[in-house]
């Protein structure tokens, strides 16, 4: 696959990704109307509504993942290949993830209560978050991968007691101790 497939393959898929959530009502940004490089407060409706946020080292774990998975079960795949396929998984996921239900899901299981969806432009900085975290996965050995995982999950635990193993397990299977020591009341 040429790199300039690649490069057209992907547009196509952030074009797709931008209409989609635009015919589900996604607001293109912040209703708030600007576009902010960082937003830090998690509890807030503005929230996953700009470019960056204390969600986006998620989605570069996203790309760790991702690359060592296409590695392990698809390595005789063109890295352009592997690539696509993980850019098509993480938009996948940004359109799962701002569904009613999923947003409910939030809204029922973790301390989101204000959580409305992420806007358009945040989904896709999302997904440029996930190339940094493959690129990364690419270039650096797989010690420091692991060791970038451990502490941008560290991190995040330690300022906004959440991160990423937090968030699939609150959806996947929500605890009240881990609901309530999120929400600042102790419980672990």
């Amino acid at each position: 696959m040429t790199t300039r497939r690649i490069a057209i393959l992907l547009a196509a898929i952030l074009l797709a990704t931008a209409a989609i959530l635009l015919a589900m009502g996604r607001l293109p940004i912040c209703q708030c109307g600007h576009v902010k490089l960082w937003h830090g407060q998690t509890v807030s409706a503005e929230n996953s509504q700009h470019l960056t946020d204390w969600y986006t080292p998620s989605h570069v774990l996203h790309g760790l993942i991702f690359y060592g998975v296409l590695w392990l079960v698809a390595r005789r795949l063109s890295l352009g290949a592997r690539l696509v396929i993980a850019t098509l998984v993480e938009a996948a996921w940004e359109i799962a993830e701002n569904t009613n239900a999923v947003i409910e899901r939030y809204r029922a299981a973790t301390i989101a209560l204000d959580y409305h969806g992420d806007s358009v432009v945040n989904s896709l900085a999302d997904i440029g978050a996930m190339w940094l975290g493959f690129w990364l996965a690419r270039r650096l050995p797989v010690w420091a991968s692991v060791a970038l995982f451990v502490l941008a999950e560290s991190v995040t635990v330690w300022f906004i007691r959440d991160g990423l193993l937090l968030n699939v397990l609150m959806l996947i299977w929500p605890l009240e101790a881990v609901r309530a020591w999120q929400a600042g009341a102790g419980g672990l």
